[in-house]
């Protein structure tokens, strides 16, 4: 067990790799699968990231079988359709519109805490929910798999395929997607250039 009083490490350059410097969107993949208990181990990971207020907006339907991601190909633009059907798993990373109405249990020191989370519910569910689905990149990686994030579908397709009819998650709406496997490195392009500190940062 960690001790608390102990502060923080830098990473080692092998792990730094795995998360950033290596870590590259996939499009094809091995038939290795992704076991549910995987799937479990990954969500306990990426729920710890932060959010503000301890919101935690974000809504994750892990889409395993045939069946499944035969509900979601209609909706996907034509370039994602095989990297799609054929990735081990395919997330739909969502977020809860009523995410508010779980503040008193995730922020149970305020009580004024739904309220406040409710009239600005648009702009923080949809920004804590992307940093979540950000964390769930991240806690992939850390795990061994690999990822293929995308937009290139109908979020009211997808919405209304997986959600709309559901009582429990129907004020759940996607985001965005993210295929999930063990990648087997076809079809990758080229490392893309990124901005340099100076381009994209300051210190003030």
């Amino acid at each position: 067990m960690r001790d608390s009083d102990t502060s923080s490490s830098a990473l080692d350059e092998k792990s730094l790799d795995q998360l950033f410097r290596d870590g590259r969107t996939h499009y094809a993949w091995t038939g290795r699968p992704v076991s549910n208990d995987t799937l479990k181990s990954l969500y306990d990971l990426l729920k710890m990231g932060p959010t503000s207020m301890n919101n935690s907006p974000a809504r994750f339907a892990f889409l395993t079988s045939d069946a499944a991601k035969e509900r979601l190909k209609p909706h996907l633009m034509q370039g994602n359709v095989e990297k799609t059907m054929t990735a081990p798993v395919t997330v739909i990373v969502a977020w809860d519109k009523a995410f508010y109405e779980n503040m008193p249990k995730l922020f149970p020191h305020s009580k004024g805490a739904r309220d406040m989370m409710r009239k600005t519910a648009d702009s923080n569910g949809f920004r804590n929910g992307t940093l979540q689905g950000a964390y769930l990149i991240l806690a992939a990686r850390s795990l061994g798999l690999d990822v293929g994030p995308m937009s290139g579908f109908s979020i009211d397709g997808v919405d209304e395929a997986f959600f709309k009819s559901d009582t429990a998650r129907a004020s759940w709406t996607t985001n965005f997607l993210v295929n999930l496997g063990y990648g087997s490195g076809e079809k990758q392009h080229p490392r893309l250039p990124r901005l340099s500190f100076d381009e994209a940062a300051t210190i003030l």
